[in-house]
């Protein structure tokens, strides 16, 4: 199989069927056909699966801390959902992190940007103004990820969760 350069009149496999390149690209590498590759658009992608990892990363962090806030400035209205929330997010962050350990330093990088973002749902959810939360994360690191950590008064939502 021959790819064509991409050109207005000629676009390429990568242009028209993404998935179907992806599949040629594979079977390319399997083959060991590096000539074939489509490197530009190869390394492009691969560029592009980093920095949804670290996304993903970011926005899981952001919705847990803002449940955090959520849950401790806003304590009756607590939900079992809440609790769900902040369980998923925890689970889900540390699984994206034991899938990708070297972005484990970057963690303390990006609490005061996901704090901001956490914030802002925080806002958002319980329409408290921005004033009666703190200016920067309340939470440790290893509180925000620690499965037991509800900040606040406890709650009674928590015992039919414990294991």
């Amino acid at each position: 199989m021959v790819l064509l350069p991409q050109s207005p009149t000629h676009p390429t496999l990568y242009d028209t069927d993404f998935w179907a390149w992806t599949q040629t690209q594979v079977k390319l590498l399997q083959d060991q056909q590096w000539e074939h590759l489509d490197l530009p658009n190869l390394i492009e992608e691969i560029e592009s699966l980093g920095r949804q990892q670290r996304q993903e990363l970011r926005n899981r962090l952001s919705v847990l801390i803002g449940h955090l806030l959520k849950w401790h400035f806003q304590p009756e209205q607590r939900t079992r959902s809440w609790v769900s929330t902040i369980r998923i997010q925890r689970i889900d962050t540390l699984d994206l992190l034991d899938d990708n350990p070297s972005h484990k330093p970057y963690l303390a990088q990006i609490i005061p940007r996901v704090y901001v973002m956490g914030l802002e749902l925080a806002i958002k959810e319980t329409d408290l103004p921005p004033a009666h939360f703190p200016e920067n994360c309340p939470y440790a690191l290893e509180q925000i990820l620690d499965s037991k950590f509800f900040s606040g008064e406890p709650s009674e939502l928590l015992a039919n969760f414990e294991r």
